[in-house]
């Protein structure tokens, strides 16, 4: 049987397929402070599956967070969107007295990685504010890194942008917002369509992001979004499944959503404890 530390929390296979475990908000664990440069090394040194935030700066750069204001994450204050580089120097993270991590640090980072690490860049603006210099900004400072790097946001826009200009970075689209407010308001197969131009759109995704509980809340109606999209080429991320209480493992309803989920077979399931994620697996299909 899996002990909680021989588990790396990459990926569980399952009746064949591989599911990648991806480290939501570069925490391994849930324990790890948010976005640890730490925990991303480790990462790329082990082929992990891995997400961030970025919000721009006021000078077209960005910096790893997830809210709009520095209040919540950090000791400075304010919009992130109106501050330099040179503002966000002597300003750390809440939780270990951290320095921030930009842009131009996660390129530096990402000159030497393993060749199965994936960086996921979850852009938390959308075009309007980030701009063409944004995208410059990207273009600029991640044409030429060895990690693999996906892209992804809820503004299609920017994603098109993406493709034009960094046409070997790939791309993701999370529709969930959108297909939630379809479904209430018009039902399933209005869902299934619309997700359908998602996939054949001009973003061109590699991967699809979704709530897993739009997942099995539409498989019980007949719908496969995961299949759907698989057939259309495209890869798919279940997010975010975290064990409430990651040293014991499943509670009987985590298992039965787990299992319904893994039945499905997802290409990712994002999680703030893979570790775990993937003992708790080894240990309950043991049994």
């Amino acid at each position: 049987m899996t002990r909680l530390l021989d588990a790396q929390g990459l990926e569980i296979s399952h009746e064949g397929h591989r599911t990648r475990l991806k480290w939501h908000r570069l925490r391994k664990r849930f324990a790890d402070p948010l976005f640890s440069a730490e925990v991303m090394a480790e990462g790329f040194a082990a082929g992990a599956s891995m997400e961030l935030d970025l919000r721009v700066r006021a000078d077209g750069g960005f910096v790893v967070l997830h809210d709009e204001e520095l209040d919540g994450e950090t000791t400075g204050h304010g919009p992130i969107a109106k501050k330099t580089i040179g503002d966000l120097g002597d300003i750390r993270m809440k939780e270990g007295d951290r320095p921030l991590i930009l842009s131009e640090d996660l390129a530096a980072m990402m000159q030497s990685t393993h060749p199965a690490a994936l960086l996921q860049f979850d852009m938390k603006d959308d075009y309007e504010a980030i701009g063409t210099r944004g995208i410059e900004h990207l273009a600029a400072h991640f044409s030429e890194i060895a990690a693999s790097v996906i892209v992804s946001a809820g503004s299609l826009d920017l994603i098109v942008a993406v493709k034009e200009k960094l046409p070997h970075l790939l791309r993701g689209i999370d529709p969930t917002d959108k297909l939630y407010n379809i479904w209430q308001a018009s039902g399933w197969k209005a869902v299934e369509m619309e997700l359908r131009a998602d996939l054949r759109g001009p973003t061109e995704p590699d991967t699809i992001y979704l709530h897993w509980r739009l997942i099995l809340d539409a498989a019980r109606e007949g719908l496969d979004m995961i299949a759907l999209c698989q057939d259309e080429g495209k890869r798919v991320d279940a997010w975010t499944f975290t064990l409430k209480h990651p040293e014991v493992g499943f509670s009987d309803e985590e298992w039965r959503s787990f299992q319904a989920l893994m039945a499905l077979k997802p290409d990712q399931i994002t999680t703030d404890e893979a570790p775990a994620t993937e003992c708790a697996w080894s240990r309950r299909t043991a049994e």
